[in-house]
């Protein structure tokens, strides 16, 4: 597995180098003319390569040439080199054919035998993450609509709590960075004067990336509950087009706000509501919800100490993300983005 994936590595590093090249003299390259070159001049070179699986260079460019795609049409940056060591994965396939995964025990063309858990035909994909190779499948799923306990649901995040419900019912975030950041800080001071690339370092590398791994997954299980939840039980949910990378430019807040994971909260609502048959109402992102009163429409300035709205107009005093919530699901009738 990690041969294969120094291969796609490799390959593709290989691509990005010949594409900047070649556009720098006038060309208009793609992911087939790199597949051409790569095919009759370049892999003659290496023998090794003759040992690994062909179908992983072709997804190599095509990943690449996916890649500038996107930052064409400005949805990301220019791709960058790989770095070993970091993000190892690559895709495999069996030539068309579906892999047949069936009980425990599988032959994977060129890799050999491994265990899953439930048996699925897919496209395999391998990735490295702290030491362990995960393998993601891809299948296709038919959405099933689930009977729904309410009908619009208006939901406020937050760095105090990770979501408020306009039903009243508040979801605490993991908070797993804050948890674990004195353990992490810990191994990374007594990995500090160890010599790059010495197997201590190597060790203490390793223990700092599961550790890494472990505050992720305690995120994403409790988003994914979250989400869960949302999707199956409401008709419609809605949330405010959170401007979540210009919140990360405040030094203050911005590790409180990457801890809960609103971009991945916002992900996870765009395709399970899609799932079970519900859907997902994006605000805008100017709607005063926090500044507008739920009962009678006043707005005045709500500085973030301050965590009870107070209306003078009409006496209503209620918890300020609650608040926000309920506005949320009353002005589906502003709304200027609908996934669903």
């Amino acid at each position: 597995m990690a041969q294969h994936a120094g291969y796609s590595r490799w390959c593709y590093n290989w691509g990005l180098s010949l594409w900047n090249a070649a556009y720098t003299d006038g060309y208009k390259p793609n992911a087939r003319k790199l597949r051409e070159v790569f095919t009759n001049h370049a892999k003659p070179l290496y023998p090794w390569m003759k040992n690994l699986s062909s179908r992983v260079y072709q997804y190599a460019f095509r990943n690449l040439g996916e890649a500038f795609k996107r930052f064409f049409k400005g949805l990301g940056k220019h791709p960058r080199f790989k770095k070993k060591g970091k993000h190892n994965s690559f895709t495999i396939d069996n030539c068309g054919k579906p892999i047949e995964l069936n009980g425990w025990n599988h032959k994977l063309p060129f890799i050999g035998w491994v265990q899953t858990y439930e048996p699925i035909e897919a496209r395999t994909k391998k990735s490295r993450q702290a030491g362990d190779w995960y393998l993601s499948l891809s299948y296709e799923f038919t959405p099933t609509s689930t009977p729904k306990t309410t009908e619009v649901v208006g939901v406020d995040l937050g760095v105090k709590t990770l979501a408020t419900l306009s039903t009243g019912v508040v979801f605490s975030g993991a908070k797993s960075y804050k948890k674990f950041e004195n353990k992490l800080s810990r191994l990374q001071y007594l990995n500090r004067n160890k010599i790059i690339g010495s197997a201590n370092w190597q060790k203490a590398q390793l223990k700092i990336a599961r550790l890494h791994r472990r505050i992720a997954n305690i995120r994403k299980d409790t988003l994914h509950k979250l989400t869960t939840h949302l999707a199956k039980n409401h008709g419609s949910v809605v949330i405010e087009d959170l401007n979540v990378s210009g919140m990360l430019a405040n030094h203050k807040l911005a590790k409180s706000i990457a801890d809960q994971g609103f971009y991945e909260f916002r992900r996870q609502l765009e395709y399970k509501t899609q799932w079970y048959g519900s859907e997902l109402v994006v605000v805008d992102r100017f709607f005063p919800s926090s500044k507008t009163c739920s009962n009678c429409g006043h707005v005045q300035d709500m500085p973030l100490h301050l965590r009870t709205y107070d209306c003078p107009e009409c006496g209503l005093s209620i918890d300020r993300d609650l608040n926000a919530s309920i506005n949320l699901r009353d002005a589906v009738g502003s709304v200027v983005n609908a996934c669903g």
